[in-house]
């Protein structure tokens, strides 16, 4: 077989050079083609919702084991607790204690011309809104107030509304529940699981509100018998040596209708209530020291009108209505505690 020729060889070479520039320049098109297509395909690999919502669930903190005889001693405890309450005012804030093993952040409020007014808290930080501070009510909250649904157990407008008077920041989980009287809804109970996932005994709370309900409606039927108990005449007493225009003076000989009489009482009464859940303080200090009055000067006034409008100002001058009350209710029926007022 003979040698190929020098030209041939040259050939085959230039050949094979061409053929060598070819794969090349096709091999780098298809690692191109390759790369691109790779980096696309990881521009479109996102978690779906489901496996997100599974990597949570997975991720959250598990919700305390709790032993059922220890959740029924809280519970008792609690109840004790807000069971030794003397007023109104007293088992609010007995139960805002009470609510300290059950929830983590709790708040009352008292409905006033029917809106939530914040009466107290728990748990929350210390910018909260100032004591009073309303909300005006959402719809899942006038269903709440009206007594169409017991409870308000998720996230809502109403929820928002309220909590925002007291954080930035809303739970996962919470309750708000009616705190009622004849029927009728007196304040409002939230409380919120915070940083944990779930409310640890929202049943239990459950429980502790209907008790507190019913302890409100004890504590007011106390007060109507000690209303009753005022309308009998008392034996006559020697008149005071030293005279204090807030003593109580004799009826008129007319003699007030019994109904108009009745409701006018039963104003007295609301409007003294309000005063002593909202101003606790200065009533018990007026208690022990006197000059009721000059504690709370605006607020007495206000009420005063509020009476005076509704039944008239001959009524409260004729039969001292309000002012009795306010004696009786605030000042432990000793009239010098109330202080110099200028309408009594």
């Amino acid at each position: 077989m003979s040698e190929p020729r020098p030209a041939d060889q040259h050939q085959r070479d230039a050949l094979r050079g061409r053929l060598e520039v070819w794969l090349e320049r096709q091999r780098q098109i298809l690692l191109e083609e390759a790369t691109g297509t790779f980096q696309t395909a990881l521009s479109r690999l996102h978690p779906d919702e489901a496996l997100l919502a599974e990597l949570a669930c997975e991720s959250a903190p598990p919700a305390p084991v709790t032993d059922p005889s220890l959740a029924e001693k809280r519970l008792a405890a609690a109840l004790d607790l807000v069971e030794g309450a003397t007023n109104q005012g007293d088992l609010l804030r007995r139960l805002l204690e009470a609510l300290a093993p059950l929830a983590p952040r709790c708040a009352i409020y008292i409905l006033r011309q029917g809106q939530p007014s914040l009466y107290s808290h728990r748990g929350f930080e210390e910018k909260a809104a100032p004591k009073g501070s309303g909300v005006a009510p959402t719809p899942d909250l006038e269903e709440l107030l009206q007594g169409r649904t017991p409870s308000l157990r998720h996230r809502s407008p109403g929820y928002t509304a309220l909590v925002s008077l007291l954080s930035d920041f809303e739970a996962a989980d919470l309750a708000i529940f009616p705190l009622r009287h004849r029927r009728k809804t007196v304040a409002l109970l939230l409380v919120d699981s915070d940083l944990l996932p779930r409310l640890p005994h929202p049943e239990l709370v459950r429980a502790l509100v209907l008790a507190t309900s019913a302890l409100l409606a004890s504590l007011a039927a106390g007060k109507d018998e000690e209303a009753k108990a005022e309308a009998v005449p008392p034996p006559p007493v020697p008149p005071p040596v030293q005279h204090t225009p807030a003593s109580p003076k004799p009826p008129p000989s007319t003699s007030l209708d019994a109904q108009t009489r009745a409701a006018a009482e039963r104003l007295a009464r609301v409007l003294a209530e309000d005063l002593e859940l909202y101003f606790p303080a200065q009533i018990a200090q007026a208690r022990a020291q006197g000059n009721l009055y000059g504690l709370l000067r605006a607020e007495l006034d206000r009420s005063r009108a509020t009476f005076v409008e509704r039944f008239g100002e001959d009524v409260e001058i004729n039969y001292r209505i309000f002012t009795n009350i306010l004696i009786h209710q605030l000042c432990n029926d000793d009239a010098n505690r109330l202080g110099p007022v200028p309408w009594a």
